[in-house]
């Protein structure tokens, strides 16, 4: 062959890579622009549910071609490539029943059409993120010494709510009281938990893009004074809360790498970087075992952190992290969102794609059930409160089904034994309108338990929430059209209606009403008594609201 031939055949290849032809045998041909705009909405959109890799937690495996096989050795094949490209598109823009949100009023047509290709090719692998990288990305803006040592505002910071401005990339701070906007801030993108300072003083927040920002609330005007970069991909962040050990560290969870981190909790500094990568509790290795959350204990020196496709729950005694002790509990997969009892022992998370929930003894070190649900438990905190009927519960909603289940838990209490016969089991399933729930959430001092219902596909549910009389749990509940309260003119694309937070003081119930980037959204605040309409906060600088976190609640794990 010649030089000239060579020549030809390498230009030729080249145009072939560029042009996008280089994919996949049997996936359908995209330009690299085209792979480019397939990948980012990816990353925003889709990897959360369907894992970087594609093989699925929440959300269906959605490699180009799978198989599995069952307890009796029968062999199940399946694949984006064997769906094709009309297929995906329909489900894409539709929905499913599962709890998958339709994209049609999201995404455009030519959107869609791309990502039905494009999730017909083998996964793009990120880069690994290492404690070296960390470091590089770590900036300490304004040193400790440097930092008021008492509160320069009049503020009272116990009632202020940390709201996620989603595709903004930014974080709205709210005050409670006056319901104006104090700051706004910048994070990263999507920010998906705030999380507070033992003292209260400091927010943590860790969006999608990996990024954590750490915000001190003491100055005149709150102001970021450290960020860090996680990895590519984040979901969880906590500090230590252990007497003596008050916010010396933060951790950090990220979807890729599989890994935690450890980083000083007034800087950021990294400290260290341990892999979740392993064996499920199948006993198959999986490469890419995503943190799902973490969550502090108050009794010892440990975080509890749960690995999502693995279903391995982990406490972490941070009290020596040189010689970091951790403890390894089986559960089930996949591992998501969680929250803690009434008694502040026990540890509920769901394992959603199993449709369970496990609970964690942290007392023992030990699995204390693993309890069947409905289809795809998703619970955010949770909720806690006492059942007229069963004592102690704490409950959770569902992607899939249309119910929100009540279950019993323990309490050390005398006045309590009398339901130790219900502990760990499903006491009562509430009807809903439908799949679709992210959230529910009550207060020790309210007598309703509030459901929402974005990811629903019927816009009467997705743009309402569903209010329960804990008095009497048998009757129907009320429904608030949250986007009809609000007053903002109706859009073709949905605003949906997400996370009831309540205020420090259990009377008010803030809804965030999430319309699209070009929409306006607004916050719809309720009295919790009556039910009634009390405040619309909306501004051009309210921009996809979604999680709200108010800091007496979240400081103390109110729910």
């Amino acid at each position: 062959m010649t030089t000239r031939t060579l020549t030809r055949l390498a230009l030729a290849l080249m145009a072939t890579f560029a042009a996008g032809a280089h994919a996949q045998q049997g996936a359908p041909e995209m330009t690299q622009a085209e792979v480019e705009v397939g990948k980012k909405i990816y990353f925003e959109r889709c990897a959360g549910c369907h894992g970087v890799l594609r093989k699925g937690a929440t959300g269906k495996n959605l490699e180009p071609h799978w198989s599995k096989k069952d307890k009796d050795g029968n062999v199940t094949e399946g694949g984006t490539l064997k769906l094709g490209t009309a297929r995906l598109e329909k489900i894409i823009a539709l929905g499913t029943e599962g709890g998958m949100v339709n994209y049609d009023d999201i995404l455009t047509k030519e959107e869609i059409n791309i990502m039905a290709r494009y999730i017909q090719r083998t996964p793009d692998v990120p880069p690994e993120f290492s404690l070296k990288d960390m470091q590089a990305s770590w900036k300490l803006l304004v040193p400790v010494d440097q930092r008021p040592t008492k509160q320069m505002n009049k503020v009272n910071l116990k009632n202020i709510f940390a709201i996620t401005l989603r595709d903004a990339g930014k974080l709205a701070l709210v005050d409670g009281d006056t319901k104006q906007i104090w700051k706004i801030l910048d994070t990263g993108y999507a920010v998906h938990i705030s999380r507070l300072s033992a003292s209260g003083r400091y927010i943590y927040t860790v969006g999608r893009d990996g990024l954590v920002t750490l915000i001190d609330m003491w100055f005149e005007d709150p102001k970021t004074v450290a960020t860090v970069k996680l990895g590519a991909d984040a979901r969880s962040v906590d500090t230590s809360k252990f007497k003596g050990f008050e916010d010396k560290y933060l951790i950090g969870g990220t979807y890729w790498p599989p890994q935690y981190s450890i980083m000083d909790g007034e800087t950021l500094e990294p400290k260290k970087i341990v892999s979740t990568r392993g064996n499920t509790v199948d006993g198959e290795y999986h490469p890419e075992p995503r943190v799902a959350s973490i969550v502090a204990s108050m009794t010892k020196p440990e975080w509890v952190v749960n690995v999502k496709e693995t279903g391995q729950i982990m406490l972490v005694d941070y009290s020596d992290i040189k010689n970091l002790k951790t403890t390894t509990i089986e559960s089930a997969k996949f591992l998501h969102d969680g929250g803690w009892d009434q008694s502040k022992r026990y540890f509920l998370v769901a394992a959603n794609a199993s449709h369970k929930i496990a609970a964690v003894d942290t007392k023992t070190g030990k699995l204390a059930a693993l309890v069947d649900t409905k289809k795809i438990p998703h619970p955010g905190r949770g909720a806690n409160f006492v059942h007229p009927t069963y004592g102690p519960v704490w409950a959770t909603g569902h992607l899939g089904d249309a119910a929100i289940t009540l279950i019993s838990t323990p309490s050390e209490k005398k006045a309590d034994a009398k339901y130790k016969q219900y502990n760990w089991k499903v006491v009562q399933e509430l009807k809903t309108a439908g799949a679709g729930n992210l959230f529910v959430k009550t207060h020790p001092k309210s007598t309703h338990l509030w459901a929402d219902m974005p990811m629903n596909p019927e816009r009467e549910n997705a743009e309402s929430v569903y209010v329960y009389d804990l008095k009497d749990l048998n009757k129907a509940p009320v429904k608030l059209n949250v986007a009809q309260d609000s007053g903002l003119p109706q859009t073709k694309a949905l605003r949906r209606a997400t996370h009831p937070e309540y205020n420090q003081a259990g009377d008010e119930v803030w809804i965030s009403l999430w319309g699209g980037k070009t929409d306006q959204s607004a916050i719809v605040v309720y009295d919790d008594k009556t039910l009634k309409l009390k405040k619309v906060i909306t501004d051009p600088a309210i921009v996809t609201p979604t999680g709200k976190f108010n800091v007496f609640n979240t400081q103390h794990d109110v729910y």
